[in-house]
C-alpha cells in the first residue's frame, strides 16, 4: 500500500512537470514548480481523503453520509482563487492570462485523479490537453477560418497638433497594401477596441488592439504606423 502511495504521487509530480514545462517555454505565469506543487498536493490531498474513510473503518457502513472524494471536490473550488491571480486585465481592456489559468485547474484535476487510481485516464489527459493547447492552435492557423489565423497586438499612438484621426484610421487599414494582399481576408488588418484621448500641447492618442496575419512580423508594422503621416510616435506589443 505504501509502494503504491509512493507512485501515485511521484506521477502526480510529473504530470505537473509536463503542464509546467509547456507553461515555462511560453515565459507564462505558472512554471515548473508552481505547477509541481499542484498537481503533488491535490494528489496528496485526494489519497488523504480517500485513505482517511478506508482506515477509519467508516467506509461501507454508512454510504449515504462518507464521501471519499469530498475532500477532493474542495480542492477543485479552492483552486479557482489561484488561477483567478494570473488572469490580468490590461490598459487596452484585453483579457490575458485564461489559458494559464486553465492549465492550473487543469494540473489540480490531474492530481486529483492520480490520487484516486485513474493512472491511465490522466496519461491520456494530459496529452489531449498538451495537443489543444499546442497542436490544434497551429492546424487552424492552416486550415481554419481567416479570423483565426490573425493575432492581436496591442497599439498605443500619439499624433500629432495637425493629425486628422480620420486619415490616420484610413492609413491603419491600408497597411497591407504594400505586399498587395489587402484583397485576401487572410492577410487583411483589423482594428478592434479603439480608444481616443486628448494630451497636452494639442496633441491626441489612439489606443486600439490590431488584428494581424500570423505570418507577419509585428515590427513589420511598427514601422509601417510610424511612417504613417501626423503620428507622433508609436508603441506595440503582443497581447
Amino acid at each position: 500500500m505504501l509502494y503504491e502511495l509512493l507512485i501515485k504521487l511521484s506521477l502526480s509530480l510529473v504530470l505537473g512537470l509536463l503542464i509546467g514545462i509547456d507553461r515555462q517555454m511560453k515565459h507564462k505565469p505558472l512554471g515548473l514548480r508552481t505547477s509541481m506543487v499542484i498537481c503533488v498536493a491535490s494528489c496528496l490531498l485526494t489519497i488523504v481523503s480517500i485513505e482517511h474513510i478506508s482506515r477509519s473503518g467508516l467506509i461501507f457502513h454508512n454510504t449515504n453520509n462518507v464521501d471519499p472524494m469530498r475532500l477532493a471536490a474542495q480542492i477543485v473550488s479552492g483552486i479557482g482563487f489561484l488561477g483567478a491571480g494570473v488572469i490580468l486585465r490590461r490598459n487596452n481592456d484585453v483579457i490575458s492570462g485564461l489559458t494559464t489559468a486553465a492549465m492550473i485547474w487543469a494540473a489540480s484535476g490531474l492530481g486529483i485523479a492520480i490520487g484516486a487510481g485513474f493512472y491511465f485516464e490522466s496519461f491520456f489527459a494530459v496529452i489531449l490537453i498538451l495537443i489543444a493547447v499546442n497542436v490544434i492552435p497551429i492546424m487552424f492557423r492552416w486550415v481554419g477560418p481567416a479570423s483565426l489565423r490573425h493575432r492581436d497586438v496591442g497599439v498605443k499612438m500619439v499624433l500629432t497638433e495637425q493629425a486628422n484621426i480620420a486619415n490616420v484610421i484610413e492609413a491603419i487599414n491600408q497597411t497591407s497594401d504594400a505586399t498587395k494582399t489587402f484583397r485576401k481576408r487572410k492577410d487583411r488588418v483589423d482594428i478592434r477596441n479603439l480608444k481616443m484621448k486628448d494630451l497636452e500641447a494639442n496633441k491626441q492618442q489612439l489606443q486600439f488592439t490590431l488584428s494581424i496575419p500570423s505570418h507577419q512580423y509585428s515590427v513589420e508594422f511598427f514601422y509601417k504606423l510610424k511612417a504613417i503621416p501626423s503620428v507622433d510616435s508609436v508603441e506595440l506589443g503582443d497581447l
